[in-house]
């Protein structure tokens, strides 16, 4: 197996421990789930580099490299509906789950025909803001529960209600757009009557 796909490997094998201490009740637990999702999030901008840099790109990678992505996201976004501490409601999630299931299903019926749906820009900037925006959700977790670290009312305030929605939203916008994107450029291979 080469590096590329055991990033790819890594990123999977990283995802049930985000989970475990995202939910687990130790001391700096958040602390180290941001840690543990940083990491994943990094093998993620490593792999396809060193793949197209290397001439490493496999058929498990162009698999598991999107896949991967999509269930470490969607992992951290239900963890948030979950918590009570993140303002964010079930609507961004399932958006950015519908998005993802469309998009698969591109890939499905691109690759049936011999076509390689490369990631464009759009879907790079999603991935990018969204795993950043999870990044930054995740530390202001550890820094009021793990460190105890009391901010003036109003600046907690402005955080849960504010800049945290926001951050989703905007992934969730740039979501709709990739997607679209994507369904533009490839609405040939959606054919009502095969």
């Amino acid at each position: 197996m080469n590096l590329p796909n055991k990033l790819t490997l890594a990123r999977v094998v990283l995802i049930p421990f985000f989970l475990l201490f995202m939910y687990i009740q130790i001391p700096f637990h958040y602390a180290i789930a941001l840690l543990v999702f940083t990491a994943a999030s990094i093998t993620d901008a490593l792999d396809g580099k060193i793949a197209r840099k290397n001439n490493l790109v496999t058929n498990f990678g162009k698999f598991l490299d999107p896949l991967a992505d999509k269930v470490l996201v969607i992992a951290a976004l239900t963890v948030f509906v979950e918590l009570a501490q993140v303002n964010m409601g079930a609507i961004p999630l399932i958006i950015i789950s519908a998005r993802e299931f469309m998009v698969s299903g591109l890939r499905l019926l691109a690759a049936n025909s011999g076509t390689v749906v490369a990631a464009g820009i759009w879907g790079k900037l999603k991935t990018a803001f969204t795993m950043v925006a999870i990044i930054a959700i995740i530390f202001w977790l550890s820094l009021c529960n793990d460190f105890s670290i009391n901010f003036p009312d109003v600046f907690v305030s402005a955080i849960d209600k504010v800049v945290i929605p926001v951050l989703i939203w905007i992934a969730t916008a740039l979501t709709v757009i990739s997607g679209g994107v994507y369904l533009k450029g490839y609405w040939h291979m959606i054919d009502s009557d095969k």
